[in-house]
């Protein structure tokens, strides 16, 4: 019997293991250690990015972002529907009311020519969600915030080192959220990053990661004492948080190159299959440079879906299926403001499979999970 296929499996490629013991040598295992710092300094670098602060997840990003956008009951903030709870409960939790829009057939992103039609004069944020690390159109999403006067505050959980037009995602916006939750390309069990593109932002948000007090400041010696400032929380990582991710960073270039490699066997191999017309393959438009966060397919209708999937699941391999559209929620119908239909968030959500897409994946798993699903459409590739 073939051995199990997860969806998932965390992976060590570099001295995670030996930065973690690092961490403890050094005495400061809480947040904004040296590995904290070390993980800010290399996300500054690596993408340009004029600010980078560690949180515990991009749940805290986002978060963060809501706070920072001075969010009040009423405000109204516009997103997808097709995309992860956290997008929303970041706005909500602050009194937002979230107006969903829907998405583009080809890449499953914001569909960036009806964002105007849902902006209102209670309109503050616009969030763009990267789905499956492949770009929004962001030029047009930023033309439309600027005409507005509104923040544009990137979802960008899967689309770390993925690029738009030569930009790296995360930093062209007022704000971004970065994602290294064990799914994503770079990994550290939980954890995330808020991404500053707006240098009048920086002071307030140290402020709010360090539970609403001026902490850093008194560090830097700009204060003699600190004290409860502002809102916030405790938005900070563990420094063996911190270690694990930054192991992952420095190999990030070979973790990049092994995950392209295996998007590009996923496409090859199930090309005759989409040619015939059979499923849809992922689509990452001109200018925008994925990060083979992971792997999709687009099957007929919600049947099939089902029943791929359990063919998949009979033979070893775990797929999984998401979005429920948020505005078909309970809570996305409190919360949003939205009409009852989203015709193309509904369709597609009912029609998509992703496949395992992870750093150990090798080649005969691979092949194995392509002719799994040759075979469930009748034909050997």
């Amino acid at each position: 019997m073939n051995p199990h296929i997860p969806f998932n499996r965390p992976f060590v490629v570099g001295k995670e293991l030996y930065y973690i013991a690092q961490a403890v040598q050094n005495g400061h295992l809480a947040g904004d250690g040296q590995f904290t710092k070390m993980c800010n300094a290399w996300l500054e670098d690596r993408f340009q990015a004029k600010k980078a602060l560690l949180t515990h997840s991009c749940t805290a990003a986002l978060e963060m972002a809501a706070l920072l956008a001075d969010i009040k009951p009423g405000d109204e903030v516009i997103m997808p529907s097709y995309t992860f709870v956290s997008t929303a409960n970041a706005f909500a939790l602050r009194g937002a009311v979230i107006r969903f829009v829907d998405i583009r057939p080809d890449t499953l992103n914001i569909d960036e020519n009806i964002i105007e039609q849902a902006i209102t004069p209670k309109t503050k944020v616009i969030v763009p969600v990267h789905y499956a690390g492949v770009s929004c159109e962001m030029d047009t999403i930023m033309a439309i915030a600027e005409r507005h006067n509104l923040l544009v505050v990137e979802d960008a959980a899967q689309g770390v080192n993925a690029t738009y037009k030569g930009r790296y995602l995360g930093t062209i916006g007022h704000l971004g959220c970065f994602s290294f939750h064990e799914t994503k390309n770079f990994i550290s069990g939980e954890g995330g990053a808020l991404i500053i593109n707006e240098l009048s932002f920086v002071e307030r948000a140290e402020i709010i990661r360090e539970k609403g007090t001026n902490r850093s400041r008194f560090f830097r010696g700009q204060v003699d004492k600190y004290t409860w400032v502002d809102l916030g929380s405790s938005y900070l990582p563990s420094d063996l948080v911190a270690a694990f991710l930054y192991a992952q960073l420095e190999q990030a270039d070979e973790i990049s190159l092994q995950r392209q490699s295996i998007y590009e066997r996923y496409a090859s191999g199930l090309k005759p299959l989409a040619d015939a017309g059979i499923l849809r393959l992922p689509y990452s438009p001109p200018g925008c440079s994925h990060n083979a966060h992971m792997f999709y397919i687009v099957v007929k209708d919600e049947p099939t879906r089902s029943d791929l999937i359990a063919h998949l699941k009979a033979n070893g391999i775990h797929s999984v299926f998401h979005y429920i559209p948020l505005h078909t929620s309970p809570m996305g119908l409190l919360f949003g403001g939205t009409p009852s239909s989203l015709p193309i968030t509904e369709d597609l959500s009912e029609r998509l499979i992703r496949l395992p897409c992870y750093y150990e994946l090798n080649h005969e798993e691979q092949d194995r999970i392509i002719s799994c699903i040759a075979r469930y459409f009748g034909g050997v590739l």
